[in-house]
């Protein structure tokens, strides 16, 4: 007999409901119940739920709970997986959804081998992916400050006569703007307020991200990966904290499957339809590719500042970072010249970066610790 009980969680804030699968396909599959979500709570539940002779493996779905039960279960010596929410199949006539047909249906799909799990980063990549994605929230709070303050100058019919925003001259100007009843010159002051405590909160999260990094595990990768260009602190600290490790990749084509770079196809019998990419997977380190991609519309060329981020790293590394670059921006001329359009031709240029950089934190990742 097959010694291993399967137990699907649903997880909320405040309950967790519990089933198992017993046995092989086709064993028992039974709800045990509705729990407190508290760890002494789940504790006990989990005690009774072991027989002798038998294992616990335990699945449940990533979402907004986060990895505090998967690290529960791991320090009871429970095995757990936690499984990616949209690649769970789910069957197309099934109209009726409870707490309690989750947590079944899990213990069961996970008897059979048919999830698939996410990768679980340890609490100290998970605090600096907290870090890095506060800031990306913080750059969307400024970026909609801005833009409140730019609606309501427009409204008002005050443009600014230089080319570019935000630049020292627009702030200048900005100073000089009257209106002629003073609630309009208070709303004013408060929106250029609100754009200046959201680019201090921009500079702070950026500071604590360049001390902390000394200290994380990650740091030898975040370095090598900016000898690529387009890739500087910001963007490879992305990469790094939302890929994780790279090493789980077998090759490049799964990471760029992982960032959803790959051509989406629907094909059928004779029928063969591809699309543009999937789009799945990881958007925060799509997004920072997509960014680098732009880059490699220009020529060829070591500026000062990733000559200065290079100068650290082993020749081997700066000698794989430059032949990627002098590929790419020949590859982005040639599908531009062939009527390709820019936004096509950065996103194929993305989909080669990520296949650089998974060789490059590959080397780091597999070097002997010193």
């Amino acid at each position: 007999m097959n010694s291993t009980i399967y137990v699907g969680l649903d997880v909320h804030r405040t309950t967790v409901s519990v089933a198992v699968a017993e046995g092989k396909r086709g064993g028992e599959v039974r709800h045990i119940g509705v729990f407190e979500n508290r760890t002494d709570v789940l504790t006990k539940t989990f005690e009774r739920l072991e027989r002798a002779g038998h294992c616990l493996s335990f699945c449940y779905e990533a979402g907004p709970c986060g990895y505090g039960l998967y690290r529960l279960l791991r320090g009871l010596s429970h095995d757990c997986i936690v499984v990616a929410p949209s690649l769970i199949p789910i069957k197309a006539g099934d109209r009726v959804k409870t707490d309690r047909r989750d947590a079944l249906m899990l213990a069961k799909l996970h008897r059979a081998g048919e999830l698939t799990a996410v990768w679980v980063p340890d609490a100290a990549h998970e605090a600096m992916r907290d870090l890095v994605r506060a800031r990306a929230t913080a750059v969307r709070v400024l970026a909609k400050a801005r833009q409140h303050l730019n609606g309501f100058l427009l409204r008002h019919a005050k443009a600014y006569a230089g080319q570019r925003t935000w630049t020292l001259a627009y702030r200048r100007w900005l100073t000089t703007v009257r209106f002629d009843h003073p609630a309009q010159q208070i709303v004013l002051q408060d929106y250029i307020h609100a754009v200046e405590d959201a680019e201090k909160r921009v500079a702070r999260l950026v500071q604590q991200i360049e001390q902390l990094l000394e200290a994380w595990s990650m740091a030898p990768v975040v370095k090598a990966i900016q000898a690529m260009r387009g890739i500087a602190l910001i963007n490879a600290v992305t990469l790094v904290a939302e890929i994780g490790d790279f090493t789980r990749f077998a090759n490049p084509r799964q990471l760029m499957a992982y960032v959803g770079l790959v051509p989406s196809e629907h094909s059928s019998g004779a029928s063969v339809r591809r699309g543009g990419v999937t789009k799945a997977g990881n958007g925060r380190a799509r997004r920072a590719l997509i960014e680098g991609a732009w880059t490699y519309r220009m020529q060829a060329r070591i500026s000062r500042k990733l000559h200065d981020r290079n100068e650290p790293l082993p020749q081997e590394i700066r000698d794989l970072a430059w032949k990627a670059q002098v590929r790419l921006c020949a590859r982005y001329r040639r599908l531009t010249a062939a009527g390709k359009p820019a936004v096509i031709a950065t996103t194929a240029i993305a989909r080669e970066m990520i296949g650089f950089i998974w060789a490059i934190a590959h080397r780091i990742e597999l070097q002997p610790a010193s």
